[in-house]
């Protein structure tokens, strides 16, 4: 079986949305939210929080260690260097992959995480993703590279590569085995992230109706249909391009 571990990247210091992964969401934190989705999956054998070392991000560090998880901390913009820090802080040699979760995302459904694990699994895929650009929500996103090409990633990726991880990868699809998972139900037109205060309204209404169901997507994908004006509270809001950094 490999061993997979959870690394939640989390910070404090958004532009759009500041101190988003600490705010409250149907009673806890929205990074307990992804812990949990982690935990929930059980596919990951350890899930480890990664932040900064900005000042800052002690109260995401405090927050870590509340949940019961490991916290480690590395470069503000330099994710991927983040990232190979907290993967060999827990022994990474023993790790076969890693499961890279973002924390401003609170309604990850464990069941596409533990999708995720299994595919890279069966596959030996050095990449695993969600087919975000046809049937996936952003928010729903889930991502598992393999340590070995995380380190590969290392001295290739530049600038934006490396505040987006992987994106070296998605880019470069001859030099890397991967591996997509659809969506049964296609949602890609929703916006399930949390970036700025219309995306935190929408959130707020989903779980305010759903509950500890709105960590399974088909649960919010029938809700959205139901009430379409409900959707449309955050429609406006555009998405962060890639080459933004």
């Amino acid at each position: 079986m490999s061993r997979l571990i959870a690394i939640v990247q989390a910070r404090t210091g958004s532009t759009r949305l500041p101190r988003k992964v600490l705010r409250d969401l149907g009673g806890r934190p929205v990074l307990a939210w992804v812990v949990a989705a982690a935990r929930a999956s059980g596919v990951c054998d350890e899930v480890v929080v990664a932040t900064t070392t900005d000042p800052r991000d002690d109260a995401v560090a405090k927050l870590a260690s509340e949940l019961g998880v490991r916290c480690v901390r590395g470069p503000v913009d330099d994710v991927l260097t983040r990232f190979l820090v907290a993967a060999e802080a827990v022994a990474a040699d023993d790790a076969d992959g890693i499961v890279r979760l973002t924390a401003d995302c609170p309604l990850l459904d464990p069941s596409v995480i533990a999708r995720c694990g299994l595919r890279f699994e069966s596959e030996r895929a050095d990449y695993v993703t969600t087919d975000h650009e046809h049937t996936v929500a952003h928010g729903l996103d889930v991502e598992v590279v393999s340590v070995e090409t995380l380190r590969r990633l290392d001295p290739l990726a530049a600038g934006a590569d490396r505040a987006h991880v992987t994106s070296y990868v998605a880019a470069h699809p001859g030099e890397f085995r991967i591996t997509s998972i659809p969506l049964e139900q296609p949602c890609a037109h929703l916006r399930l992230t949390l970036d700025e205060p219309a995306d935190a309204e929408l959130l707020d209404a989903i779980v305010a109706t759903l509950g500890e169901r709105a960590s399974d997507y088909r649960n919010v994908v029938a809700l959205l249909r139901a009430r379409p004006h409900l959707a449309q509270i955050n429609a406006h809001v555009p998405t962060k391009p890639i080459a933004a950094g």
